[in-house]
């Protein structure tokens, strides 16, 4: 995914994200500053919750054993390596993929399919 123009994000995550259905919130995160390039309507990041997705690329044993923490929530990993972290809590999920330049954030809640939000988070890596 190179570099897109600001309004090109958003209508990315509309086309390729909210398009399947299975995704409740994302974001584009830069992986070069950390900054929040654009988010689903409504859904906030803050600066520790970026560092902490970095941070969980870097560790990923530490977030196999430990999971990852999210809106106050112990998220248990289901994978973690340098590329993706899929974890989940109850019937929500959090998907992270790195790319060469950005993290890409989604989230699923009760009736999404797991598997559909990452499919669509992942084809954006490509």
């Amino acid at each position: 995914m190179d570099k897109l123009k600001m309004g090109e994000y958003h209508d990315l995550l509309t086309q390729s994200l909210f398009a399947t259905k299975h995704v409740q919130d994302c974001a584009i995160i830069e992986l070069k500053n950390l900054s929040v390039i654009t988010t689903s309507k409504g859904f906030k990041l803050d600066a520790e919750e970026t560092q902490a997705f970095l941070n969980a690329f870097k560790q990923p044993d530490i977030i196999r054993v430990y999971g990852l923490f999210f809106r106050n929530v112990n998220y248990t990993c289901v994978r973690a390596d340098k590329d993706s972290i899929y974890s989940k809590y109850n019937e929500e999920g959090l998907i992270l993929v790195k790319t060469g330049m950005y993290i890409i954030c989604a989230t699923y809640t009760k009736g999404m399919y797991p598997s559909v939000c990452v499919e669509a988070v992942e084809k954006l890596r490509l």
